[in-house]
């Protein structure tokens, strides 16, 4: 069963849209979803929770559309963006009294079982937790009413990398048992290197690949050489760096002639990201 497919999303504004953005996420995996800023990662997890309008496409989560289950599936959907704005003099126990009331299936048991898990204080207030106990805070209200999907927006995002690493244990924990589904956007493209098992990448508003991981990195080469070598493989690279000991380029690998002499390496996520970004600039 498809935890996430969307089909086809479409969402235009003056100076941006999404352009059929189609990916799926099987139950029970973390899907890292990549992209500069400005790429369209926050239209497309708003699309997804229908909180912007969408132009056409379809978004449907458990097997079930959202445009026409949204109450029923926010039930099943918890998501967290790496902090908490709202009634931050609150206490954490104040605070879980309100949101509880909004969910059908709350687990008391469950909600004191996470905090003591993610060793919270529920006499704590909102404003004294960390960045990341924040998050753990948002994961344990989540879990407490039996959430399925997770999407978590730069959950990640100003911790060390201690806690950092703390929670992708936690996010590989949750979904060990195939019952949870984790999409996991990030800047931090090495959490996902860690924790991932599928990435989508999008690029300027439109899925440049979404696809398991290794596949995904495996897809691409980077390539370096003298820049007299440059002109043999300028037309196939999708971007390039200049510097004085010549060129570093990236390239599609079914594009790569192991021929050429150039040395060859795989790239890391980040780097995949940075040349894309640097197309832009080239291209321009």
């Amino acid at each position: 069963m498809l935890a996430l497919d969307i089909r086809n999303l479409n969402k235009r504004y003056p100076k941006f849209q999404l352009k059929d953005v189609s990916f799926q996420l099987e139950k029970g995996y973390i899907m890292g979803f990549i992209g500069a800023n400005g790429a369209g990662k926050t239209t497309a997890i708003k699309s997804i929770l229908n909180m912007i309008h969408i132009d056409s496409g379809e978004v449907r989560i458990l097997g079930k559309n959202m445009a026409e289950h949204e109450i029923e599936l926010k039930q099943e959907i918890g998501w967290v963006f790496g902090g908490i704005d709202f009634y931050t003099r609150s206490k954490i126990k104040t605070l879980t009294e309100v949101i509880k009331k909004f969910y059908k299936q709350w687990d008391d048991e469950t909600y004191f079982n996470y905090l003591r898990r993610f060793k919270l204080d529920e006499n704590k207030k909102i404003a004294e937790l960390s960045t990341g106990m924040k998050v753990k805070y948002s994961l344990a209200i989540a879990l407490s009413y039996g959430a399925k999907l997770l999407i978590l927006d730069e959950p990640t995002s100003g911790l060390d990398p201690v806690a950092r690493d703390d929670l992708l244990e936690i996010f590989q924990d949750l979904v060990a048992d195939g019952e949870i589904s984790i999409l996991f956007s990030t800047h931090i493209t090495s959490d996902l290197e860690k924790c991932a098992d599928f990435i989508t990448f999008i690029d300027n508003g439109h899925i440049i690949q979404s696809s398991e991981k290794e596949q995904f990195i495996e897809s691409y080469r980077l390539l370096n050489g003298e820049e007299s070598q440059l002109n043999q493989v300028k037309d196939r690279l999708i971007s390039y760096k200049v510097n004085s000991f010549g060129f570093t380029g990236l390239i599609l690998a079914s594009d790569f002639d192991p021929t050429s002499g150039l040395k060859v390496t795989t790239p890391s996520l980040e780097e995949i990201m940075i040349y894309f970004a640097k197309k832009e600039e080239l291209y321009v």
